[in-house]
């Protein structure tokens, strides 16, 4: 099972990285950093050491926030 699909199938408060999120997305770091900018982007945890982490729930709870909410 590679890392990706184990945070995929994770807790909902497991931490997944920057570069685990833009590769599930299919979107640049630029973009990710541009929506975290603009305040459109999933909350994120800042680590001690400067890194950013997201919470799975957060993850999830912003993609559904995505979502297209136009009736069929």
């Amino acid at each position: 099972m590679t890392r990706a699909s184990i945070s995929t199938y994770g807790r909902a408060n497991d931490l997944v990285t920057i570069h685990e999120v833009v590769e599930e997305l299919g979107i640049s770091r630029a973009t990710f950093y541009r929506w975290r900018a603009i305040g459109k982007g999933p909350r994120c945890i800042r680590l001690p050491g400067g890194q950013l982490r997201i919470r799975r729930s957060d993850l999830e709870q912003f993609l559904r926030g995505c979502e297209d909410r136009k009736p069929r």
